[in-house]
């Protein structure tokens, strides 16, 4: 993977926090965070004493190359948003330089964290559909701003195998958003849970307190039965 296709963009804690309507209980759990990019998430919940690992294909890179992609490609981001403003959400983020400064605060406290969370095992170089870790390694695992959001880059095979992945690690799986990149729903939402479910995996679709995106009010919800291994 080339650092020059990658278009970072961070989110914090708080925005994990309702993304995923993570709870205090959640919060204590071992994590697994799938394609967290630049977000804080980790190193602000490492620092409250929570427990967890963070994987991206991102973290082949140091901080100073990711510094280096995130000043070139910011303007590029916010100027597509200005383009695009109507399809979001102005309540929580007042307007786009809000959101700007936004993003930047949470890829700045990542970017301080990196090298030394890269080092201690916290960031890992890793990527869907297949993950470097033992079974049920984790209690929770989330995935934000991939799966059903990128569907005219992940068919559905492959959205179904990484679900299936994610579960192998984790006992319960939390997806966010639904969307696509459009706004519209993800044409391989339904398939994707009916193939899950007809496997014995349990499937919901939760309601969450976040929105950006307009539309991008649900998570879903995975797991697997005792018989799943």
């Amino acid at each position: 993977m080339e650092l020059t296709s990658i278009v970072p963009w961070g989110r914090s804690l708080h925005e994990y926090k309702s993304m995923f309507s993570l709870n205090p209980a959640d919060l204590q759990r071992k994590i697994l965070g799938c394609g967290d990019g630049p977000a804080s998430f980790n190193s602000e919940l490492t620092k409250l004493g929570g427990h967890v690992v963070s994987v991206d294909p991102i973290y082949q890179f140091n901080s100073e190359k990711i510094r280096s992609r995130i000043d070139t490609v910011y303007p590029e981001v916010i100027s597509q948003v200005e383009k695009n403003k109507n399809k979001y959400f102005w309540d929580s983020i007042a307007n786009v330089e809000a959101l700007g400064q936004t993003r930047m605060e949470a890829m700045e406290i990542f970017l301080n964290d990196v090298d030394s969370g890269i080092q201690s095992g916290r960031y890992i170089n890793a990527s869907l559909p297949t993950l470097p870790f033992k079974n049920n390694e984790f209690e929770l695992a989330l995935c934000s701003h991939y799966l059903f959001l990128y569907s005219k880059h992940v068919n559905q095979e492959e959205h179904l195998f990484s679900i299936k992945e994610l579960c192998r690690v984790a006992n319960e799986v939390r997806i966010y958003p639904l969307l696509t990149l459009d706004g519209s729903r993800s044409k391989y939402l339904k398939p994707v849970i009916s193939l899950l479910e007809s496997d014995g995996f349990r499937i919901s679709l939760e309601s969450v307190s976040y929105q950006f995106q307009k539309g991008a009010t649900k998570m879903m919800v995975v797991q697997k039965n005792r018989v799943n291994h």
